[in-house]
């Protein structure tokens, strides 16, 4: 078997990598000798076999020669545990009886160059944490999963709600008395939030070991160790455990572009681009080295990766960061498309896909790269989810307008519902936005205080109403006026102000009506279930629309504006009665209270642009967000 999983890695088909390379504690069986008397009393030896326990050491390294493991248990001492090449390709091998948990280790040899360096093992399961950079010793097997009920229902979520809380793990609640809090810690005060608020799913920043905290995970040095600041392997399966059995699906956030320049990890590994591309490809944008999606040995290097995080992490998805940088050189149109890069996520979603049916795969992609989410036999790349940036960054623009001249913008809010229907999109209002001067999310809205806050809920309302799964990163619930710091806990103060516990509150509802209503989730990628009923009112930059399935019919209506109309008309496609179930402007989430209630609205007669029927609103306040609901007409009988 390993041998298979070698040539496998080699022609980049592998996504079990993991369970050869690496350090992993096993057995070997030694001959001894014995010696001992017969029943006569003469003396005999006696050959038998025993089982040895300690750890097997493979390093692909093909450029390296005079390989040797040091460590703590050899102090350092490079003659001690010298490794045997058992493969011309560049594998080394070796192993050391007699090792436990947590020791730190290095691979020591004599590079391209001819010069001695030390680095760290890029299979390793864990790592010292930052600034010490060696790799430790970890037994990763034997974890007690309960999750068994989850993983059984698990699905890809396409006709399921799926509102994602972005997490990063070190300033959710910060440090207390200057440490981190471990995985299982976090996971004590998260699950009780996420229970309040009605996500459905978190998404952890990346979590594979990085150096540099303002990186935040996404300059990594070990692809398969987990972030040591929060503890240790079997501390995060744990996490992910206690999610799953609350209910919580769990995404992880993989950067497979580039890694850390640090030299005691992957650049230069062997003296050579081993890892990363030569030559103009070789740094990326970012100033760190980029993968070289085309070489074979990356290409399982990094499925193996994900793969490993899938198989004993139970995470229910995978996020690709800056997939712009894979499927064009640099990220530039302008340089072309890398079809290197381009077959190797084809190649990824596809066995994937194979190993784990039910397991996401979502693009973090700003390009206008066609057949994204497509299945790969048909052309596409083979995600499940796109990240819709064109729609958040029309649509923050437009919420940053001056009421006055919003009807020259109008068509940033109808534009999306153009595409939309090309791609599955995933509407994310990310850690992205609020993050080196770009001013938080209610900092991007137009206006004084209180306008601000009644856009905010605006703009949430949209964001849940429009089609497409939901992000958010976290915080964006508190309506926090200062921008995220990695170094500082999220500024929960905030939750004593009514204005932004309010918000909160809203947000809450939001997910509620979202998990409820079948319109909102299902065949939400399906044309036939999306209808504008107000799109063109530009001069009063009012807007309209409505999503059926079944039995759940909901017409979503927002003001843009501050103006205030009664008996406002908005134009349907068919008779009937609705209810208001949502307005944003209720004083419960920080509004004036003028909203319609209970009394059930009738549809009659024609309408506005060109509709068959009509409703007339008895409240439209300025800046509100509305939803009705169509009511159930009761069957006659006797």
């Amino acid at each position: 078997m390993a041998y298979g999983i070698l040539a496998d890695f080699l022609f980049g088909q592998s996504t079990h990598a993991y369970e050869y390379f690496g350090a992993h504690f096993g057995y070997i069986e030694e001959e001894k000798v014995i010696e001992g008397l017969t029943k006569t009393g003469k003396k005999r030896k006696k050959r038998v076999k025993e089982k040895v326990y300690g750890v097997w050491f493979r390093l692909y390294c093909p450029s390296g020669s005079d390989v040797s493991v040091i460590g703590e248990w050899n102090g350092w001492d490079i003659r001690v545990n010298k490794m045997n090449k058992i493969d011309d390709a560049g594998v080394y091998e070796t192993f050391i009886p007699g090792l436990r948990d947590y020791q730190s280790y290095k691979y020591h040899f004599k590079n391209a160059q001819g010069v001695y360096v030390d680095k760290a093992d890029p299979f390793a399961f864990y790592s010292e944490l930052r600034p010490m950079t060696c790799s430790r010793l970890y037994d990763i097997e034997g974890f007690p999963w309960m999750d068994g009920d989850y993983m059984a229902s698990r699905t890809r979520n396409f006709d399921k709600p799926m509102s994602i809380y972005e997490v990063h793990l070190g300033s959710w609640k910060g440090k207390v008395d200057n440490r981190f809090l471990s995985y299982e810690e976090i996971a004590d005060y998260l699950i009780p939030y996420l229970q309040e608020t009605g996500f459905t799913h978190i998404e952890i920043m990346p979590i594979t070991q990085y150096p540099f905290d303002g990186s935040w995970g996404y300059q990594a040095t070990g692809f398969y160790s987990v972030d040591s600041r929060y503890g240790n392997p079997k501390q995060l399966m744990s996490f992910v455990d206690r999610m799953h059995r609350a209910g919580f699906g769990v995404i992880l956030d993989f950067a497979p572009v580039h890694f850390a320049a640090d030299e005691f990890a992957l650049r230069h590994f062997d003296g050579t681009c081993l890892f990363e591309y030569s030559g103009e490809h070789e740094i990326s944008p970012w100033g760190s080295p980029q993968f070289d999606l085309g070489k074979d040995p990356v290409r399982s290097f990094l499925m193996s990766a994900m793969n490993y995080f899938l198989n004993y992490f139970h995470f229910d998805g995978i996020r690709c960061d800056a997939v712009s940088n894979i499927v064009y050189w640099d990220g530039d149109k302008s340089k072309g498309e890398n079809t290197g890069a381009t077959e190797f996520i084809r190649r990824l979603n596809g066995k994937i896909h194979e190993e784990h049916p039910s397991v996401m795969m979502i693009a973090e992609d700003s390009t206008d790269f066609t057949k994204v989410t497509h299945p790969i036999e048909y052309g596409g790349l083979g995600f499940d989810y796109k990240w819709d940036l064109g729609w958040m960054n029309d649509t923050l623009k437009y919420y940053s307008k001056d009421p006055i001249y919003k009807k020259y913008e109008h068509n940033k809010l109808t534009f999306s519902m153009a595409y939309f229907f090309s791609e599955n999109f995933l509407l994310p209002l990310s850690h992205d936005e609020v993050v080196h001067g770009k001013g938080t999310i209610i900092n991007k809205m137009f206006g004084d205080y209180d306008t601000k806050f009644a856009l905010l809920r605006n703009l949430y309302t949209y964001q849940f109403a429009h089609p497409g799964k939901k992000l958010n990163f976290m915080g964006n619930e508190l309506a926090s006026f200062d921008e995220w710091n990695e170094n500082k806990s999220l500024p929960w103060m905030f939750l004593s102000f009514p204005k932004h516990d309010s918000v909160r509150r809203m947000m809450r509802d939001l997910n509620l009506i979202y998990r409820a209503e079948d319109a909102m989730h299902i065949e939400e990628h399906n044309p036939a279930r999306f209808q504008w009923l107000m799109v063109d009112n530009a001069d009063q930059s009012v807007f309209a629309f409505e999503r059926k399935v079944g039995d759940s019919d909901l017409i979503f209506v927002f003001n843009m504006t501050p103006n205030y109309y009664s008996n406002y008309r908005i134009g349907t496609m068919e008779p009937g009665t609705y209810v208001e179930i949502f307005n944003s402007d209720k004083d419960v989430y920080g509004g004036y209270n003028q909203y319609n209630g209970l009394p059930a609205i009738s549809c009659e007669g024609s309408g506005p642009e060109n509709r068959p029927c009509h409703m007339d609103i008895e409240k439209v306040t300025g800046y509100a967000a509305m939803i009705f609901k169509r009511a159930l007409e009761k069957k006659g009988g006797r």
